[in-house]
């Protein structure tokens, strides 16, 4: 910290209070013109108006209260918490918000930058009930730097330079990144229609050798032969459970860090297509049991329910010993007639998630059933013609996967360095010498120490001011 700075605890300097909700028995509450924020409604951002009103009665009979524009508001629990906003109208709020009002020795936003720096560390010292709460008590404690205000101004206007040239590239790599999905969509969309093997199969017919279908196509329930592309010679149309060797739901059991049995492959641990199996838990299973859920080589386990809904896995290579959990769903298929890299790959495609997204039901949030997935159609090929495709798309998408590799890592570096940023603004590192030589020359520069002692003593004059009386 530089030396014209001191540290101090933010409620010795602010002022906080939580808002309120008034009874939502009483409809003429949320008939009037006084806007009301909800913690939903913060997202980094300046207020100007809010989806909810209130009345002034609203606000005389609940805990709700006025807080005036340029109040710093961040939310204190559920899923926006610590999410920050400024207000730019007078406004009132819900009690999962705190409004911490302007203050003499504060820029606003210099302030907003710092509790958005300390939001994870205000988020983790409000864990351990229920749910994490940041609590007014956590605010008031926490060690805020002083800066003269030329400074604030200045490191500010900064961050926000700094933080509009890594938004202008986060977009660029965001917007690369879409592009490569419309490719590998388009690429999907080929695989699946035959396309991409079209001159495959034209040299093996000219060979002599006929593309012959390897099972039979089934009917189709509740869906016409009309209603379905026209597939090449030897390709049928079929759905999951005709040709399934299993649908099956996961193992029900809580996990463990211990090591008590096999590995238990859980939602949560399929990340970005990828499982590190290092630091999947174990569970407690009979040995008839890890029989009947024990993973193989080929397995697809799915997703049935949460954000990721629909969402599949393949199961490749040497895996440790594990079995999968009751949320997800195992697909095994016939190793003579199916390739599992085909029917994975179909699973990516528009395609696929078009119809499951129709077949999801539930309205607290999308599930998928084992019924529901195993109506899924898909087009199946002969499988000389299926490892043709798969290599046919592994050729054309191993470059994109290298890209989109390299882009994500690149979106992890930049949200790295929007906190390198923050520690330097806040270090007093950001700024160089020749802006704190212009920052000196201000008018109203003065130590930080000398800024908080000039304001307590206005303060301290204004209370000790005598009314006047008419």
């Amino acid at each position: 910290m530089r030396e014209d700075w001191i540290e101090i605890e933010l409620g010795k300097v602010c002022f906080t209070t939580s808002g309120g909700t008034p009874s939502r028995k009483i409809p003429e509450y949320y008939q009037g013109n006084i806007p009301w924020v909800k913690s939903g409604e913060l997202n980094h951002n300046v207020i100007r108006d809010t989806e909810e009103h209130i009345s002034e009665e609203a606000v005389k009979n609940s805990s709700a209260k006025i807080f005036p524009e340029g109040t710093l508001l961040i939310a204190l629990y559920g899923a926006t918490i610590g999410k920050l906003a400024i207000l730019g109208i007078p406004a009132a709020t819900n009690q999962a918000v705190c409004g911490i009002f302007k203050s003499e020795i504060f820029e606003t936003k210099f302030l907003f930058n710092y509790l958005f720096h300390k939001k994870q560390k205000l988020i983790e010292q409000g864990a351990g009930g229920a749910q994490p709460n940041i609590s007014q008590t956590i605010l008031k404690r926490l060690p805020v730097p002083l800066a003269p205000l030329p400074e604030q101004r200045a490191i500010v206007a900064k961050i926000e330079q700094l933080f509009s040239e890594l938004d202008n590239g986060i977009a660029n790599l965001k917007a690369a990144k879409d592009k490569l999905e419309i490719y590998r969509q388009a690429v999907l969309k080929k695989a699946f229609e035959g396309e991409l093997t079209k001159e495959w199969r034209a040299l093996r017919q000219a060979q002599g050798t006929q593309n012959k279908p390897d099972i039979e196509p089934v009917e189709m329930t509740g869906l016409s032969n009309n209603h379905l592309p026209t597939l090449p010679a030897g390709w049928k149309w079929v759905s999951v459970k005709e040709i399934a060797e299993k649908i099956q739901y996961g193992y029900t059991e809580s996990s463990s860090h211990e090591i008590i049995g096999p590995k238990f492959l859980r939602i949560t641990d399929i990340q970005n297509n990828k499982v590190n199996w290092n630091t999947v838990p174990y569970c407690k299973i009979d040995d008839d049991e890890v029989k009947k859920y024990i993973l193989q080589d080929g397995d697809l386990v799915f997703a049935r329910t949460g954000a990721t809904v629909g969402k599949s896995f393949l199961i490749k290579g040497n895996i440790p010993k594990s079995v999968f959990a009751s949320y997800l769903i195992r697909l095994r298929f016939p190793k003579k007639n199916v390739l599992d890299k085909y029917v994975w790959n179909f699973f990516q495609s528009y395609s696929y998630w078009a119809q499951i997204k129709k077949k999801s039901v539930g309205t607290g949030q999308p599930n998928v059933n084992g019924k529901k997935l195993g109506e899924i159609l898909f087009p199946l090929p002969p499988p000389k013609e299926q490892t043709q495709i798969v290599q046919e798309i592994e050729s054309r998408l191993s470059v994109c996967d290298h890209v989109q590799q390299q882009i994500d890592e690149a979106l992890e570096k930049s949200e790295a360095l929007r906190q390198s940023i923050l520690n330097q603004a806040f270090e007093g590192k950001l700024l160089s010498e020749e802006e704190l030589k212009a920052c000196r020359k201000e008018p109203d520069w003065e130590p930080a120490e000398k800024l908080l002692e000039r304001i307590k003593s206005m303060k301290q004059a204004r209370i000790s001011e005598p009314q006047k009386t008419s």
